[in-house]
């Protein structure tokens, strides 16, 4: 079965050259570093390799030479959303200029008192939308897989100090459920991705850009059994220093999960297509290649 397996690449000495960096001489320095970390992982990451190949060669139609830098620009496009990430929660200066798109759904949700579910994916900054949702009155909760080393995450949250929202974390004993419901029912955001799950989760399957494919299905249960408003945001990078936030019109669900989840591929599809190299699931996304890796 095509699933995460719930860890993330790279190592603390790593995160502590790029932080020094970072610290010292900026983003232009660390940029140019990454550039060569990019080319490490296209040539010393062969799972990642093979299914990113097969995004871009299969999914996308790119052809040879395209797919093989898509693959390097894909690496790269990661590590920038981390150093971005980085930099604007540690208050080190970046220029960053963005705008938003259907911010004002969000403002509604907020001021109607009713809280909801805002969903996306593995696409984008979603670090920076995070701190760009400190401007709806509302709590936050983004739902995350704790997916780095511990000593990791504990470094980085020196650096960057506590982040302006709440973590809940995935637990293997579902956990995270009662404490999702719980923030709903007291009127605040949960923010969670609808593209990645791990082994023993319950799935749907549906079709994602022309072929079958297994979604998480927690997520779209919840925006349906709890008929709170949900909507699909992203916030994708454009150009060097510009950020685009977008937000769908909010719906309560009345249909069942798998429409919500039909809805939700829609988008992410369009996103996809528009930002090919921001999508960062670098797994075997589909079930056809089950042997590929």
């Amino acid at each position: 079965m095509p699933s995460w397996k719930g860890k993330s690449k790279g190592g603390l000495f790593g995160y502590k050259i790029f932080v020094f960096i970072l610290k010292v001489h900026g983003l232009p320095l660390a940029y140019f570093l990454l550039r060569i970390v990019a080319s490490y992982y296209v040539f010393f990451s062969l799972k990642t390799f093979r299914s990113s190949w097969h995004f871009y060669k299969k999914k996308m139609h790119f052809n040879f030479l395209k797919s093989l830098a898509s693959i390097y620009e894909s690496y790269y496009n990661l590590g920038v959303s981390m150093i971005d990430k980085f930099a604007s929660m540690a208050g080190i200066k970046t220029n960053f200029t963005f705008d938003f798109e259907g911010e004002h759904y969000l403002h509604e949700m907020a001021d109607a008192g009713r809280g909801g579910v805002l969903i996306s994916g593995h696409l984008g900054n979603w670090d920076i939308a995070g701190n760009m949702l400190k401007r709806i009155r509302s709590k936050i909760n983004i739902v995350l897989f704790e997916g780095e080393a511990e000593q990791i995450k504990q470094y980085m949250d020196k650096f960057t100090g506590a982040p302006p929202y709440h973590i809940i974390s995935v637990k293997q004993d579902m956990s995270h459920i009662f404490q999702i419901s719980a923030a709903l029912q007291r009127n605040e955001f949960i923010c969670i991705h609808g593209d990645r799950f791990t082994e023993g989760t319950k799935t749907f399957e549906a079709n994602f850009l022309g072929e079958k494919a297994l979604f998480p299905a927690g997520v779209f249960q919840i925006a349906h059994k709890l008929k709170t408003p949900y909507t699909f945001v992203y916030s994708l990078k454009e150009g060097k220093k510009h950020y685009h936030f977008s937000s769908t019109k909010p719906k309560i669900s009345s249909v069942g999960p798998e429409e919500i989840l039909k809805e939700y591929i829609a988008t992410l599809e369009q996103k996809v297509h528009q930002y090919p190299t921001q999508w960062f699931n670098f797994y075997n996304f589909w079930e056809e290649g089950k042997g590929s890796h």
